[in-house]
């Protein structure tokens, strides 16, 4: 059996001889190759922060010693991530950990790691949003289709009188689908995790693809795929959907409260709905874009319209293809030649040289993505537990 409490770890003759600095010596019941970072009220709560990253002594142990010109706070107070806060330490049982705090500045605070997260994993059952299908045949008068549309609720979201930001995702079956054929975001579980930070309390509302018209309704205008529907589609997310979501549960309908997202084609399709509709849509979560499909994409409509404050989270992987990632950084760059884009929008590019075309690489991006887009201002002080009152 595992055990909670750490065996002795012994400081290195060196440290012994410097012990004037604070040393902190972790080691963790369960190890692999990924980095340890301290994380704390030091520096603002950044998961992988390079100057606090620890030194590897073996397997399981790690030591870490503060600068001579280090200023500690009052009270240290931190955690230690494997470089990101879906990869923070939990207990044995997987379950989110209190602060450590330290009001030492000299000796050695020893500590001890159970567990990491991974990928966000794992989660707490009773976080589980409640899935409700709104329609199994949602009227789309502006395709003369019928869709089926999800709307995932915050867990506790019945017995609470709050009201939450939404993000409208595309490709509804590969979301939370357990036997979608190319696996699926497990955007569920994430959302079970992120509750326990408090970062994760959203309204999602997963619309499905048109399966074999798919590519055709999230395709807009006339690109090497032909003409598409996407204009039509992109209405009806605008201006028949968000309106019966409005009005069927507590949302918060501001622009600066909806966002709208997906991946492949998927992404397209955010990319123009974000931008032709910007009055509607202020947060775009924008995953390996095909934007191949469109080789010559220009911005002019950009000079019609006001641009407004949006913020655009923009993902590509390394391993997609040759040219995903010159595309996506080619597209940011283009976009932010706009004098008026310049000032009004503010884009995370988030490359993974790793990462393939993939829900497993998507998933794992997905609470980052809601974490920056939604939560930012505030996530490093829930994720930490730290009072604000």
């Amino acid at each position: 059996m595992q055990s909670d409490s750490p065996q002795s770890i012994q400081a290195t003759p060196d440290d012994m001889e410097t012990s004037d600095r604070l040393i902190i010596l972790l080691q963790t019941g369960e190890d692999d190759h990924r980095p340890v970072y301290l994380s704390g009220n030091f520096n603002n709560w950044q998961t992988q922060d390079r100057r606090y990253m620890m030194k590897r002594l073996e397997t399981g142990e790690y030591s870490y010693q503060f600068s001579p010109d280090f200023i500690f706070p009052e009270e240290l107070i931190y955690k230690f991530t494997k470089g990101d806060w879906s990869e923070v330490e939990i207990d044995r049982y997987g379950n989110k950990t209190p602060n450590r705090s330290c009001r030492k500045t000299t000796g050695i605070q020893q500590e001890f790691v159970p567990r990491w997260r991974k990928n966000w994993l794992p989660y707490r059952p009773s976080q589980l949003p409640r899935v409700h299908l709104i329609s199994d045949g949602f009227e789309i008068p502006q395709l003369k289709k019928k869709r089926k549309v999800w709307a995932l609720l915050p867990h506790d979201y019945d017995t609470s009188e709050e009201h939450y930001p939404v993000l409208y995702l595309q490709d509804a079956q590969n979301l939370f689908n357990e036997n979608s054929p190319y696996g699926n975001w497990q955007i569920d579980k994430k959302l079970a995790v992120m509750s326990d930070y408090g970062i994760g309390k959203i309204i999602v509302i997963a619309v499905e693809h048109a399966e074999k018209e798919r590519v055709i309704e999230y395709n807009v205008g006339k690109t090497l795929l032909g003409e598409g529907q996407g204009k039509k589609y992109m209405r009806f997310l605008a201006d028949t959907l968000k309106p019966f979501v409005d009005k069927s549960f507590r949302t918060k309908p501001e622009r600066e409260f909806t966002g709208i997202g997906g991946s492949s084609m998927g992404g397209l399709i955010t990319i123009f709905s974000g931008l032709m509709y910007p009055e509607v849509f202020g947060k775009l979560m924008v995953f390996s874009p095909s934007l191949w499909v469109i080789p010559k994409l220009k911005f002019s409509f950009l000079d019609v319209f006001e641009p407004m404050e949006t913020k655009i989270y923009l993902y590509a992987g390394g391993d997609e293809s040759e040219t995903m990632v010159k595309h996506v950084k080619k597209f940011r760059k283009k976009l932010l030649k706009h004098e008026a884009a310049q000032a009004n929008m503010n884009i995370q590019l988030s490359i993974n040289m790793e990462g393939k075309h993939s829900e497993t690489y998507w998933s794992d991006e997905f609470p980052k993505a809601v974490e920056w887009l939604f939560f930012a201002d505030r996530a490093g002080d829930e994720l930490g537990d730290l009072e604000e009152e």
